[in-house]
């Protein structure tokens, strides 16, 4: 296992860390027995970061991995876990979901605590406003939290905001070869390193996509590297060999996966793929934005959007139901575009047809059109007043919470 250091923390960290929200089931439950051989088989083959979060499973991935770690473990492992941001209203809300989280993992600090689902300098400013900065710094100072950081999904001028408006110790951001300039981006990756953060990678698989059912065109590629790895590998190595990245999260679940994706973490230095290596993956990439319906790089000219839609969000959720052939995705739009994970309403049938994201476009995509395909392939029936209705009630349990507070 090759290790790197996590920032200005100085914490030796495994390159691979393991991700604790896909834990195997059985009938909606984790499955304990094998899921604790794979917690164990990880740890003891070097990985010694532990990614949870409070809505993991149910809730019930910071619990299991307690029973697992307080089996003499506790002291060999990093525990990384999260404030859900969009649950929180006030600022004994903080205190009572952190109160929750160390008893659910028995323990008396978590070594990681980062701000969960992050989405604009909107969503930072919202938590400054409920206390966040107080909170953060009587919890360091009780030893309950150790480093802080925060998980990030918007754009990524929105990232270096809040990478600047606080004395953070890491983050964590979508990253995989697909994804160089969406969300963050190589930018964003760049840009927080550059300031001493420890930058954790999520998605390097895009949730499995890159390595499930691989389209013909991109399976012949991989077949005729002259190196012969598979898709996942071709894909690990290629966040790896960013000197920038500290580490990526693996959501691994097979014993297959725990034991492929450790070998190449043993071997997985930074700036260690030849050009030629770089070249077989920039061929599959581009293979993989000929076969998408929209050729969105996810550059986000196009935005702001003066009627508030997330034209990248809403066409990259478009292209991956026909490039991938994803189940749920209209659930996933759903959440990802209504506004009720964090942030605001940003589906597509709020386009007003102004056509100013055409105008900056560099792809030249006729982007109101494709707004117009999202809305019939993706939207619920009525989904602006589904929206509006659910945010109207949300308002109003919020006031009658602030009443009894």
């Amino acid at each position: 296992m090759l290790y790197r250091e996590m920032g200005k923390t100085g914490d030796k960290v495994s390159i691979l860390g393991f991700g604790c929200m896909r834990f195997q089931e059985i009938n909606g439950r984790i499955d304990a027995q094998r899921t604790e051989r794979q917690l164990l088989q990880a740890i003891d083959s070097g990985v010694n970061y532990f990614d949870t979060a409070y809505v993991y499973h149910g809730g019930k991935s910071e619990s299991f991995l307690a029973e697992v770690f307080s089996k003499g473990i506790r002291n060999k492992v990093k525990i990384a876990t999260k404030l859900p941001t969009y649950l929180i209203q006030s600022r004994r809300g903080m205190e009572e979901v952190l109160g929750t989280q160390l008893k659910r993992l028995k323990t008396d600090r978590i070594d990681y605590y980062l701000l969960h689902m992050l989405t604009d300098f909107a969503s930072w400013e919202k938590m400054n406003q409920l206390g966040i900065l107080d909170f953060l710094q009587r919890a360091r100072r009780d030893g309950k939290i150790i480093h802080t950081g925060f998980s990030f999904h918007g754009d990524r001028e929105n990232f270096k905001l809040i990478v600047d408006d606080y004395d953070w110790d890491m983050c964590q951001i979508q990253y995989n070869y697909l994804d160089e300039y969406y969300q963050a981006g190589t930018e964003g990756l760049q840009y927080a390193a550059v300031k001493g953060l420890g930058v954790v990678v999520m998605e390097p698989l895009r949730g499995g996509r890159l390595v499930g059912r691989i389209p013909a065109e991109v399976d012949k590629i991989w077949s005729k590297a002259e190196i012969a790895r598979t898709p996942a590998e071709w894909a690990l190595r290629w966040v790896w060999n960013h000197p920038e990245v500290t580490m990526l999260l693996s959501g691994m679940n097979e014993e297959a996966q725990i034991r492929e994706n450790i070998r190449t973490a043993g071997e997985a230095y930074p700036n260690s793929l030849a050009q030629e290596e770089l070249a077989v993956v920039e061929r599959v990439k581009e293979a993989y934005q000929q076969l998408l319906k929209i050729g969105c790089t996810g550059c986000r000219y196009c935005l702001p959007c003066p009627s508030g839609v997330d034209i990248p969000n809403c066409l990259g959720i478009y292209n991956d139901k026909h490039l991938f052939q994803t189940k749920r995705t209209k659930i996933h739009y759903f959440l990802m575009t209504s506004g009720l994970v964090g942030g605001v309403p940003s589906h597509a049938s709020l386009c007003s047809g102004c056509g100013k994201c055409e105008k900056v476009c560099p792809q030249q995509l006729k982007i109101r059109s494709h707004l117009q395909d999202v809305v019939r392939t993706l939207e619920y029936p009525a989904m602006k007043q589904l929206t509006g209705l659910i945010h109207w009630g949300i308002k109003g349990l919020n006031l009658v919470k602030r009443r009894k507070e």
